[in-house]
């Protein structure tokens, strides 16, 4: 079955090329069912790293991929790219692109606007049981997703709130941005294993997210300076192939890379991290009342006439948007007013 999600800026229907597809269908279907434990094998950290380096480091990998036909394939744009194209020696330097965000990736000025933390394809959802968003552990099992940090401390903050989970692809730029400012409250690892975020597999495997290794940041907004939606986690997961996620804030562009610490006071828009790479997913948590989706979103999300893997998953309509990072995705409980765009 095809893959096919919507453009946000020209709002049309696009395929997805799922990169080894029939290799990843194989995995999560015959091997799931017949071979338990070879799936675990392959979803382990050292065979995961191991794929990594096969795909993304070796001689071989850049011999058969060539370059210009590999840099092609991903659609990346040179023009946006601070290195330069002979920098693009490896698959790995192109996934661990830095781009000219300032320029190609415009942010809103306003604070109570929460902006999307990747160029990813994006679907949003609510906790409350109550709500139409409501989809009771497919993606991730709450009570599981956040950890048992201090008896799961932060479990009661989200309850009944609004979620949103951003897929990175192989070849979106794999830097995470802030979507919120604010003050880093708590930041830790939670171990598990290392399952693919093909749709295809996220739709065979029972809340994956909640078992892949995963890097949770809680962020105060409701501080001087911040964005003024109450406590936001920002949860990365890590997948097939990815090796690691690399801690990375900087104040501006990308200078004086930092490790995210509790108590530091992070500005809306910046990097905060980057996936060692391949494909991933971030998922971001709101309180309950605190913010509102934009509105382009949720209707493109609830579209019948979309072919996705999601929607014939789960048997209710799930169409992914393409967004770009710092583009916004919800605003501060309230109609937003009359945006102006800046360059950095």
């Amino acid at each position: 079955m095809i893959h096919q999600f919507i453009e946000r800026n020209s709002k049309a229907i696009m395929t997805e090329e799922l990169f080894a597809d029939r290799i990843v269908n194989f995995l999560y279907s015959r091997t799931r069912e017949h071979s338990p434990k070879l799936l675990e094998l392959l979803t382990s950290a050292r065979m995961s790293s191991l794929l990594g380096f096969c795909n993304f480091d070796s001689p071989l990998s850049a011999a058969l991929l060539g370059n210009k036909r590999f840099l092609a394939r991903c659609g990346v744009t040179l023009d946006e790219c601070i290195e330069a194209p002979e920098w693009f020696t490896s698959p790995r330097r192109v996934f661990e692109r830095q781009i000219q965000y300032w320029h190609c990736r415009p942010m809103v000025e306003d604070l109570d606007t929460v902006v999307s933390p990747a160029d990813s394809r994006v679907l949003v959802g609510s906790l409350s049981a109550q709500s139409e968003l409501f989809l009771k552990d497919k993606f991730f099992n709450y009570n599981e997703l956040l950890g048992d940090r201090q008896n799961g401390k932060w479990l009661k903050h989200f309850t009944k709130g609004d979620y949103a989970i951003f897929r990175l692809t192989p070849d979106k730029y794999h830097y995470n941005h802030l979507p919120v400012s604010g003050t880093i409250v708590d930041f830790y690892e939670i171990s598990g294993r290392y399952h693919s975020c093909n749709p295809g597999a996220v739709v065979e495997v029972v809340t994956p997210y909640s078992k892949n290794k995963r890097i949770v940041t809680v962020i105060q907004t409701d501080v001087p300076g911040g964005s003024q939606v109450g406590l936001v986690t920002m949860i990365e997961v890590v997948a097939l192939m990815i090796g690691e996620v690399v801690q990375c804030y900087s104040d501006k562009r990308y200078d004086v890379p930092t490790k995210i610490l509790p108590g530091m006071f992070v500005r809306k828009g910046q990097p905060k991290s980057l996936y060692r790479p391949g494909s991933s997913t971030d998922v971001l948590l709101f309180q309950e009342g605190r913010i509102r989706m934009a509105d382009d979103l949720l209707g493109h999300m609830s579209r019948s006439d979309v072919k996705s893997r999601f929607s014939a998953g789960f048997g209710k309509n799930l169409v992914e948007i393409d967004v770009q990072v710092r583009s916004p995705i919800a605003y501060r409980g309230q109609d937003n007013t009359q945006l102006k765009w800046i360059k950095d």
